[in-house]
């Protein structure tokens, strides 16, 4: 996008492994950046470093040299309570096997994030079925996750992600899990969300649904081989959605009280 404001910038990133007297380069000088706006998916081949590297970009994991800054802040001078409240308030998380908590409805799972963040129930509720109108998932909102397809599963992971308004959605292997009409539905309302102007990083090992995004970023043995940008047809000649300049919040360091 033209004129975006950069939202991730990694430089000269790297993280090793000890284990007993092993030594294991996970990720070796990576630099990456990601705009608002974007769509960027990670491909590579197992034990390549995609996993981690959206750990870090998710504050999952720290870094063990370079520079991560989000938003123009370094995360690297962040405490872990305020890189706990950056996880919850900026970054939405989508995963492989849905993360769902079995005994809770769907609109309770969805609902859960704005509870640890301390939300009324009324603007939590209006909140909720926004965001489950937005996944085609209104008429399932009391249902068990067990009740639900794979597909549906992740259509609610998706809805839980979102319903902070996250800065950028990460999406570890979100069709994983599914079968090819699933993976593809999941796959067009990630695809539908981005042109809304919500900004995405996934890593993916299915190249047909890597060239649905906008970049792909491979990884080789930890180090960046491409970063390519990918010609999509179905949507050549498309207007690119506009974003909205308020959903995107600064995270330091009005957000972020220490003790809160």
């Amino acid at each position: 996008m033209t004129n975006s404001k950069v939202l991730i910038n990694i430089t000269n990133l790297s993280k090793i492994y000890h284990t007993g007297g092993t030594q294991t380069k996970a990720l070796k000088g990576i630099d990456l950046t990601i705009s608002q706006g974007d769509y960027v998916t990670i491909q590579g081949p197992s034990g390549g470093g995609k996993s981690t590297l959206l750990s870090i970009i998710g504050l999952l994991d720290k870094a063990t040299s370079g520079e991560y800054h989000i938003s123009d802040v370094s995360v690297t001078k962040l405490s872990e309570s305020q890189m706990a409240k950056v996880r919850n308030r900026e970054i939405g998380f989508i995963f492989q096997d849905f993360n769902l908590i079995g005994d809770m409805t769907v609109s309770q799972n969805v609902e859960l994030p704005l509870i640890y963040r301390g939300i009324n129930k009324a603007i939590r509720k209006e909140k909720v079925a926004q965001v489950l109108n937005r996944v085609n998932m209104t008429e399932r909102a009391h249902h068990l996750p067990n009740e639900l397809s794979g597909g549906q599963q992740q259509r609610v992971a998706v809805a839980r992600a979102l319903v902070g308004s996250p800065t950028l959605l990460l999406a570890d292997e979100p069709t994983g899990n599914l079968d090819s009409v699933n993976g593809d539905s999941v796959m067009q309302l990630l695809s539908e969300l981005n042109e809304q102007g919500v900004t995405i990083c996934m890593v993916t090992h299915d190249s047909r649904y890597a060239h649905l995004a906008k970049r792909t970023v491979n990884l080789f043995d930890g180090m960046v081989i491409s970063n390519t940008v990918n010609i999509n047809q179905d949507k050549a000649g498309q207007k690119q959605a506009e974003v909205n300049q308020q959903d995107v919040a600064e995270l330091m360091p009005s957000k972020i009280q220490v003790g809160v």
